[in-house]
């Protein structure tokens, strides 16, 4: 069977059942529980298939290596959140306050479920472009997975900063000013582990490349392919996804209009010095 018509069946049975299990229990997390699985079936059909076929399938091997990793550490990571508890995500909660019931169902199945979900397969669609063009795994593609390893550390370790603040903010009674994390890796970005979990796609999306440059189709078409598309839409998403994030933040927090003046909202950056006062 040809790999991507499997992803999209499964892609579709994934749709279908979020949404479902979005009305009957109406909770809208449904996606976000799915979100660090499902890549990973994907990225190992087009693995195994090429396997199967007798095709060279190192370079799909080690991207699904790949994603499987980054999705053990994400999964985790909401887990230990409570995020299969049967906890809404806020953010969810708060935009149906701002809507009627007919505008947020609306927006449930066009965005929540239909884009989101379709946002999972393109991401995953850089092995399409290995699976279509085999060729022997290069050291570019060491290269970009060793960079892909290097920020799903990253990533890790502002999981892990984040986690600790909070349990620590838990022990002081729920309050620890400044009431958000402002150290180690969020010294230097308001939201490294967004950072590196885009960072991660575009290496992704890198080795997808490497794999299509090797099959001798240049730049256009093969440094730049199509399926650049699913690292950039998560690109836009995240940066909307932050905005919308850091307006309830500033709402809540006194001290985060001056976190976001003296620090670089995604990309890790030495932060501004505080503005001194004036002299009386």
């Amino acid at each position: 069977m040809d790999p991507l018509l499997l992803v999209l069946l499964v892609a579709a049975v994934t749709c279908a059942a979020c949404w479902i299990l979005s009305l009957i229990t109406k909770d809208t997390s449904w996606v976000d529980r799915i979100w660090s699985i499902v890549p990973v079936v994907y990225v190992w059909i087009f693995t195994i298939v090429a396997i199967l076929a007798g095709r060279d399938a190192l370079r799909l091997i080690v991207m699904a290596l790949l994603v499987t990793a980054w999705g053990v550490r994400l999964t985790f990571n909401f887990a230990r959140k409570g995020g299969y508890s049967g906890m809404e995500d806020y953010r969810w909660a708060i935009l149906r306050q701002r809507m009627t019931p007919a505008q947020f169902q609306v927006f449930n199945l066009l965005f929540i479920v239909l884009y989101q979900n379709a946002l999972l397969v393109l991401i995953t669609l850089p092995a399409l472009i290995a699976w279509q063009h085999p060729s022997p795994f290069t050291g570019w593609d060491a290269a970009l997975a060793v960079l892909f390893l290097a920020f799903l550390i990253g990533e890790l370790i502002a999981d892990q900063e984040q986690w600790n603040f909070h349990q620590a903010k838990k022990r002081a009674g729920g309050t620890l000013e400044p009431g958000f994390v402002t150290t180690g890796l969020f010294r230097v970005s308001r939201h490294p582990n967004f950072f590196f979990e885009q960072a991660q796609w575009w290496a992704f999306y890198g080795i997808g490349a490497v794999a299509a440059v090797s099959a001798g189709l240049g730049v256009w078409g093969g440094l730049v392919n199509w399926t650049i598309a699913g690292a950039a839409l998560l690109s836009v998403l995240f940066i909307g996804s932050t905005i919308f994030t850091e307006s309830i933040s500033a709402a809540k927090y006194p001290a985060y209009a001056d976190y976001q003046r003296r620090t670089s909202m995604l990309v890790p950056w030495p932060p501004r010095r505080p503005v001194a006062s004036a002299r009386t």
